[in-house]
């Protein structure tokens, strides 16, 4: 279909794997594509910030869509001065979270897409686990029948476990205690995905300056969870993929620039 002389250029909005198959095909057949592709963003939380405001935005942005979500809060990067309080406010709202008919407005999580994409994240979950980490939350299939997944927070997490270097795509959250600020940042950078990352702090000219210059996304929120606006463009770097979704940006990316000169 993409190497049809009908077709113009190609959006995706899927995996990093996808994505690439997809650019693949795209390129030899001289297509331009836009891809919106995976993401494991990163949710700072400074010292100074307002718990009070940031730990309900990591939980929304976290288990919106039962956390599959290429933009989900999916690693929650804590500065050490900050961490006891934040962990213990979010570990109890997670435990209030319930699974459920989706129908049911008493209900916070419906099933995930499919049972095989439910047994991935929870092989995902018991690796990090059997790697040192902590389960404050969740981490257990229930035995009910639907590809359900309660919600699950994960702690103690380093390098090398699968809840700290990969997307995690379902309601599966990764807590991560550092230093400070400097780690912090360095930590949110330290993945192959750039899609969506937010800075929580009460000092918004610094947390602007952060989202501005040092985070390596293409979509950087302060004091907020991160999600789409058809007012603003969207997209991501590295693996997260390439190009422009919304907004004028978004609009562009499937024109061409026409030259006309005359004298």
């Amino acid at each position: 279909m993409i190497a049809d002389r009908r077709v113009a250029a190609v959006t995706l909005t899927g995996s990093t794997p996808a994505g690439k198959a997809v650019a693949s095909a795209a390129g030899r057949a001289l297509k331009k594509t836009v891809l919106e592709l995976g993401g494991s963003d990163p949710y700072i939380i400074l010292r100074d910030a307002d718990l009070d405001q940031a730990v309900p935005a990591c939980i929304t942005g976290r288990l919106l869509n039962t956390g599959q979500s290429c933009i989900a809060a999916k690693r929650w990067v804590v500065v050490d001065s900050v961490y006891e309080e934040f962990a213990a406010r979010v570990t109890a709202a997670m435990q209030d979270k319930r699974f459920g008919d989706p129908t049911d407005e008493s209900v916070d999580l419906g099933p995930m897409a499919r049972t095989d994409l439910r047994d991935e994240l929870h092989d995902q979950v018991r690796r990090s686990i059997d790697a040192g980490a902590i389960c404050l939350v969740g981490g257990e299939v229930p035995e009910v029948p639907g590809a359900f997944y309660p919600a699950t927070l994960l702690a103690d997490l380093k390098p090398g476990m699968p809840a700290y270097d990969e997307e995690m795509f379902g309601p599966v959250a990764s807590l991560i205690r550092v230093a400070d600020e400097a780690e912090a940042i360095q930590v949110a950078n330290a993945t192959p995905f750039g899609l969506g990352a937010a800075v929580f702090t009460r000092d918004t000219d610094r947390g602007e300056k952060i989202a501005r210059r040092d985070l390596n996304a293409g979509c950087c929120f302060v004091n907020d969870f991160v999600r789409s606006d058809p007012r603003l463009p969207f997209g991501g770097v590295k693996e997260s993929g390439y190009g422009r979704e919304l907004g004028p940006y978004g609009i562009r990316e499937f024109t061409n620039v026409k030259t006309v000169y005359v004298r």
